[in-house]
C-alpha cells in the first residue's frame, strides 16, 4: 500500500453509540448522512425493467444514462455545453473520489490539496496514491507551488458552506496557471436552503472552458440511492476519457440496472423536488431544536448537516448529545479546525427528528 491509511474515524463512537442506545425512547442516530426515505417506484420500476439482463454492463455507461445526466445538469444546475461522451458513471462517489489521483496517474512527487475542513476521503485517496497531501482553503497560502490536483466541495461536508462566485472562479484560475486539475465534489449541490450554490462547470464559473475541471455528482442524497451506489463524474472530455481507459481496464463498471435505475432518477425531477422538501422541514425543526438548546450553527446553507458548538471540545458534545440518546459526530473527523464543532445529520425519520427535537428542549 502507498501510504498507511487512517483508523476509520466511526469505529471510535462505539461508546457513544452504546450511551444513545440506552435512551428509554431509543436512539436518534444523527451520526452519518444515510438516507432513511423509500426509493421512488419509478426508479424501482427501472432496476426491475432490465433485471433479467445476463451481459456484461458497459464501463462508459448505457447512451440513454449519459444523455440523462446532460439533461439533468443542464435542467437542475445550468451546465451547459458538456458532452454526452464526458459523462462517466461510478460505484458512488466515494469510489470515485477515492481513487482519482491513482487513476489520474499521480504519485509520490505530486501535491494534492484538499479542503481545510473536508470528507475524509479526500485525504484517503491521496493516501492511496502516495502523494502530497496539503490542506488549504486560500490557495495563496501554497505561495508558487503548484499542485497536481485540487479537491473543492460546495455545498461542503461537513460544514455545509457555499463557496461563492468569485472564489470559486480564483480556484480555477490558480488552477489553470498552474497546470492543475480542479475536482469538484457536488454532492450536495441540490440541496441548497440558503444563497445560490454553484457547479465548478457552471459557465459563470469556468466560461464554458471544462478543461482541467471534473465535477463529481451523487444520486445517493437527492434520490435516496446510497444503497444503489450511483454516482458519476462529467467535465473535461480529455480527462473523462482518460479515466474511461483506466477504468476499463480494472474492470470499473457500474451494473446494468443501476444505470437503468440513474436514468430514471436523472430524467425526473419530481421525486427529487419532493425529497429536498422532506429534508427542508426536517432542518426547521432541527435547527431551532439545535440553536434553542444553546449552541452556535455556523455555515450550514446547505446540505444534509448541521455544524454545530458551544466552545467546547467536540467529544464533550458529542456525549452531551449521548446521554439524550442522540448521535452525532465529532467534528475532528473532518481536520484539526473541526475540534470546537459537531455535525448533525438531517438523515432521519419524521419521528426520529421530533424525537431528537423533544430530547434538546
Amino acid at each position: 500500500m502507498a501510504a498507511s491509511l487512517p483508523d476509520f474515524p466511526w469505529d471510535s463512537l462505539t461508546a457513544a453509540k452504546e450511551k444513545a442506545a440506552a435512551h428509554p425512547d431509543g436512539i436518534v442516530n444523527l451520526s452519518v448522512g444515510t438516507p432513511v426515505d423509500p426509493v421512488a417506484p419509478i426508479i424501482r420500476d427501472a432496476l426491475l425493467a432490465v433485471a433479467e439482463v445476463p451481459g456484461y454492463p458497459t464501463t462508459h455507461g448505457t447512451d440513454e444514462l449519459r444523455a440523462a445526466a446532460v439533461g439533468a445538469l443542464a435542467r437542475r444546475y445550468g451546465v451547459t455545453g458538456i458532452d454526452e461522451s464526458a459523462i462517466l458513471p461510478a460505484v458512488g462517489t466515494k469510489e470515485m473520489i477515492a481513487w482519482l489521483p491513482s487513476l489520474l496517474g499521480l504519485g509520490g512527487s505530486d501535491l494534492v490539496v484538499i479542503p481545510e475542513l473536508a470528507y475524509p476521503t479526500y485525504e484517503v485517496g491521496a493516501l492511496l496514491a502516495g502523494t502530497r497531501i496539503i490542506r488549504a482553503d486560500g490557495l495563496n497560502r501554497l505561495g508558487p507551488e503548484g499542485a497536481a490536483l485540487v479537491f473543492v466541495n460546495s455545498p461542503s461536508n461537513p460544514t455545509g458552506k457555499v463557496l461563492g462566485l468569485e472564489h470559486l472562479r480564483k480556484v480555477v484560475d490558480w488552477a489553470r496557471s498552474r497546470d492543475a486539475i480542479v475536482v469538484s465534489d457536488e454532492c450536495y449541490l441540490g440541496l441548497t436552503w440558503e444563497g445560490e450554490a454553484l457547479s465548478v462547470l457552471h459557465p459563470s464559473v469556468c466560461d464554458g472552458d471544462h478543461t482541467n475541471l471534473l465535477a463529481v455528482h451523487s444520486l445517493s442524497k437527492t434520490s435516496n440511492l446510497a444503497s444503489y451506489r450511483a454516482g458519476f463524474v462529467t467535465g473535461d472530455a480529455g480527462l473523462v476519457a482518460d479515466l474511461l481507459e483506466v477504468r476499463k481496464h480494472a474492470g470499473m463498471m457500474v451494473p446494468l440496472p443501476i444505470q437503468s435505475a440513474m436514468t430514471a432518477a436523472l430524467n425526473d425531477d419530481a421525486h427529487e423536488n419532493a425529497q429536498r422538501e422532506l429534508y427542508r422541514a426536517r432542518r426547521e425543526i432541527l435547527l431551532a431544536a439545535v440553536r434553542g438548546a444553546g449552541f452556535t450553527v455556523d455555515h450550514s446553507e446547505a446540505g444534509l448537516y448541521l455544524w454545530a458548538g458551544r466552545g467546547e471540545e467536540c467529544r464533550a458534545t458529542v456525549d452531551w448529545f449521548a446521554e439524550r440518546g442522540i448521535l452525532v459526530a465529532p467534528g475532528e473527523f473532518y481536520g484539526p479546525g473541526g475540534v470546537q464543532h459537531v455535525r448533525i445529520a438531517l438523515t432521519a425519520s419524521d419521528e426520529r427528528i421530533a424525537a431528537a427535537a423533544r430530547r434538546l428542549a
